[in-house]
């Protein structure tokens, strides 16, 4: 990454550099290699997001000519050509770092095979797949000229085929053109183009690899597991699918089209068929990006760019294989686990089980969990317990991205099918998503559920769920507030904060917001939540304020953020002047960070920290000092301009004063990180922190799991206590 001249970092290419620090863990040999294999996997998933979306969005401003230039300064054109370079870079990385895993995984039973490799026995075994199997998933499609080319579906794997027919076949175009035709014809342009072309006998043909087909194709072998990828199978046995014809060449591609589609909802009044149109338009948007084997002739590359319209500034020649996501299939085979990281099984939370009656519990005290070191099943079975509970009398629930096989969704489904009153806000416009979204919602809506699409304009991307219950003293509100998506197979991945509270003021607070949003309306005054659009923004800008203000008075104040992103400028610029007054910032940034750290005059006291480890930060979590009466608060918004306006987002704050120091100290462990831990530099460089001497390695992910651990043989044995990190002011 180039060294930043503006007081703040391109937002792109601040995205760019956390997918490198992805990626610098295929290459870090203190990790397992099937995890190494597994982060190479994930840094090119990462890409194809990143293009769907940014790239495709930055290109469709840059074809209508606007140059207006962002927080760094750079316009459109000028954010794509670095962005190209740096991708380009990190392709070369990728292909590196397989080439060098390869070897060490072929010692340790995983080979992959090149054609060359395959012995008669192996070389029986893929023909009779081929015509077995395979073939009958492939449809060829021949292509005359780039006029005719088909619609390709974005991210598909293909199979570009050059051809020749073979001299017997070949029918001079003139001799065939005069059969044809009488002699007082006059040739068109057209045909004069046709004839041109195929002069030579040469035509090409595309195949659309089957998304049906296995990407990795196991062979019998002398290894445990021998596989190659199926394009490479497939190219082998093109003669079957081309008879009497020469195949010259077979080069696979792929082809990304922008995801960036949006939809007018000012115009229609039904969003569920405005998100089905929209789904459809993503399958035909423009390319964005091709991505081809590096041994490609130059007639195949023309050919595919005219096709596609797409720009040879856009086009990626690789070297190696192409869309390495498909390598989760490898790096997640069961087995091998002396290659992968030793099993951390999320802790058991018995207090809050199925099997205890949880909302007594929770009427006791305010309960925080860390997921995924803490189980995640008592979010589950919150809802499983409030679907039986006779006392229960309605559920109110955010859906915004769920699983394949959500229990979270069957939960409101039963909840309903027993009577309950359940309402639901479905999020059609988390992006990827909307396909899933949309067949829960109808799924919902039969089971008898009320079922709310959100806000027109704005996503709903907070996460809450309130059970509101009938006892001898009255009607109570149990609230469960979360910073991650009520997605149990993500769950097991995510970093994320759970919250379960019985406090009045935040039950209230949180039907009120919850009716605001199903009746399209603005929620009454929110006496303890934040919320975007409304005063998110607003709420944090008061406390750094305040620590401002306590900063010229008292000569401290203290902030301590953890985000997945910080972008948005008035934030950022409020930081700055809160380090010049004095107030100590640190911030754990995992991705995108606009902001630059240890500037003279700027940002000297603000320190910013990055961690990419085997689970995926995620959580959001905000400390202010305020004089001493510690302030912290949970939130699903990350600090940009759409979470903040144009997004519906929850700022909740943590009471308990177990809860808030188990949290504070969380933060100041990610601070003392010296082993996953990266800082970024004045320049906008990242550093990697290591061990400093007589220091032992501390990894933050490693000690919140061993707290975890301990809090859950505390609770079974008594006599356990729990360690607790050393504090950031110490360190």
């Amino acid at each position: 990454m180039k060294k930043s001249k503006s007081n703040y970092i391109n937002r792109e290419l601040s995205w760019l550099e956390f997918n490198q620090r992805v990626l610098d863990l295929s290459a870090d040999e203190s990790v397992p290699l099937l995890e190494r294999l597994k982060f190479l996997a994930i840094s090119a998933a990462n890409l194809d997001e990143f293009m769907m979306v940014r790239v495709g969005g930055l290109q469709l401003v840059e074809a209508s000519g606007d140059t207006k230039k962002d927080i760094a300064g750079m316009t459109a054109t000028q954010q794509l050509t670095s962005i190209r370079g740096r991708i380009r870079e990190m392709y070369d990385f990728q292909a590196r770092q397989l080439k060098e895993l390869q070897p060490m995984l072929a010692k340790n039973g995983i080979r992959r095979l090149r054609e060359d490799e395959l012995s008669e026995t192996q070389l029986d075994f893929l023909r009779r797949q081929f015509t077995n199997e395979i073939s009958a998933a492939l449809a060829p499609l021949a292509v005359e000229n780039s006029y005719g080319f088909p619609l390709l579906s974005g991210a598909r794997l293909c199979v570009c085929v050059r051809l020749r027919s073979k001299p017997e076949e070949i029918i001079s175009p003139k001799v065939k053109k005069k059969e044809a035709q009488p002699d007082t014809d006059t040739d068109t342009d057209t045909d004069e183009k046709s004839d041109e072309s195929s002069e030579d006998g040469e035509r090409f043909a595309l195949v659309p690899v089957g998304r049906s087909l296995d990407r990795i194709w196991a062979v019998p072998g002398d290894t445990v597991f021998d596989y190659m990828y199926v394009e490479e199978v497939v190219a082998m046995f093109l003669s079957q699918v081309f008879g009497g014809q020469e195949v010259l060449e077979a080069v696979p591609f792929r082809v990304t089209r922008n995801g960036d589609v949006s939809i007018d909802e000012d115009s229609r009044s039904d969003l569920m068929i405005d998100m089905q149109e929209m789904l459809q338009a993503r399958r035909t948007s423009h390319a964005v990006r091709l991505e081809i084997c590096d041994t490609a002739s130059k007639e195949v590359k023309t050919f595919l760019c005219d096709a596609l319209e797409i720009d040879e500034a856009d086009v990626y020649p690789i070297n190696g294989p192409l869309a390495l996501s498909d390598l989760f299939a490898v790096s997640g085979m069961k087995g091998f686990n002396h290659l992968k990281d030793s099993p951390w099984p999320p802790q058991p939370v018995p207090e809050l089980s199925r099997k205890s009656e949880m909302f007594e519990k929770i009427a006791l005290s305010d309960r925080v969990l860390i997921h995924p070191y803490q189980s995640y099943e008592p979010v589950i079975d919150f809802l499983r317990q409030a679907a039986d509970d006779p006392q229960v009398i309605a559920i109110k629930q955010t859906l915004y991205r769920t699983s394949k096989d959500s229990e979270i969704a069957l939960a409101l489904e039963h909840a309903a099918k027993n009577g309950k009153h359940v309402t639901c806000i479905v999020e059609l416009k988390a992006r990827f998503d909307e396909a899933r979204n949309i067949q829960w919602a109808q799924r919902l809506e039969h089971a008898g559920v009320d079922v709310i699409y959100g806000i027109r304009g704005l996503k709903t991307h907070a996460k809450v769920c309130i059970v509101v219950r009938k006892e001898v003293s009255g009607i109570r509100r149990y609230v469960h507030f979360g910073t991650g998506n009520y997605n149990e197979s993500t769950a097991k991945l995510y970093s994320d904060v759970s919250l379960f509270t019985c406090d009045e003021q935040l039950g209230i607070d949180a039907i009120h917001f919850f009716n605001a949003i199903t009746g399209l309306s603005v929620p009454q005054s929110l006496g303890k939540l934040a919320a975007a659009p409304i005063n998110l923004r607003e709420s944090v800008l008061e406390m750094i304020a305040i620590e401002i203000e306590s900063a010229k008075k008292e000569g401290s104040g203290e902030i301590i953020v953890k985000l997945n992103s910080l972008v948005d400028k008035q934030l950022i610029d409020e930081l700055y002047r809160a380090s010049q007054e004095g107030v100590v910032v640190k911030l754990n940034v995992r991705g995108i960070c606009c902001l630059l750290p240890g500037r003279k005059e700027l940002s000297e006291n603000i320190r910013v920290v990055s961690i990419v480890d085997r689970l995926l930060e995620h959580a959001r979590v905000f400390y202010f000092r305020h004089g001493g009466d510690d302030r912290l608060f949970i939130s699903s918004a990350d600090w940009m301009g759409r979470n903040l306006d144009r997004r519906v987002e929850l700022m909740v704050p943590i009471q308990a004063d177990e809860q808030k120091a188990r949290l504070i100290n969380m933060l100041h462990a990610y601070f003392e990180d010296n082993t996953n831990s990266s800082e970024l530099q004045p320049d906008g460089t990242y550093q990697l922190n290591e061990p400093k001497k007589k220091k032992k390695r501390f990894r933050s992910q490693e000690f919140l799991y061993q707290q975890a651990h301990q809090i859950y043989q505390a609770h079974t044995n008594p006599k356990t206590t729990v360690f607790q990190p050393i504090r950031g002011s110490d360190s």
